[in-house]
């Protein structure tokens, strides 16, 4: 087992980010192999509830870490009606600042996405807020003065 989890990290090393023109952002490449019909986006939450996440999560898709954010790979729009954490960083195209991510987790189906509602309900959460959505449709209530 020990031996086929350090194949699998070793293998995962080889996809790295690719450089975004403009400087200072990256794209996160997942391997070829993985079906992205539905676009990728990324879900960036501070390294210190990586481990935590990935242990409590019934499904992990592609996840990169480096040493401030680990990434999750979630379908394209998974931000919308859901409003994320301030301490989650939301990559629309999977382009996130250019670090050193590496793919430290792919998934044993050939989707890379992680669900993103159970995700969600996890990174609140671990970060002490209470999850909160809107509606499609419907505007967001602003607090009166």
């Amino acid at each position: 087992m020990l031996r086929h989890a350090l194949a699998h990290f070793l293998g995962a090393r080889r996809f790295r980010p690719v450089e975004e023109p403009g400087g200072g952002r990256v794209r996160l490449s997942l391997p070829p192999a993985l079906t992205t019909s539905l676009g990728c986006d990324a879900v960036g939450v501070p390294a210190r509830y990586g481990f935590r996440l990935m242990s409590h999560l019934p499904r992990a898709g592609c996840v990169f870490a480096d040493a401030d954010q680990w990434w999750w790979i979630v379908p394209s729009g998974s931000d919308l009606d859901l409003n994320w954490p301030e301490q989650v960083s939301y990559a629309a195209g999977a382009v996130v600042p250019a670090g050193r991510p590496r793919l430290i987790h792919t998934p044993e189906s050939r989707t890379p996405y992680t669900p993103p509602i159970p995700l969600y309900l996890m990174v609140c959460q671990v970060t002490g807020v209470a999850p909160s959505w809107t509606p499609s449709g419907r505007p967001r209530a602003v607090p009166a003065p």
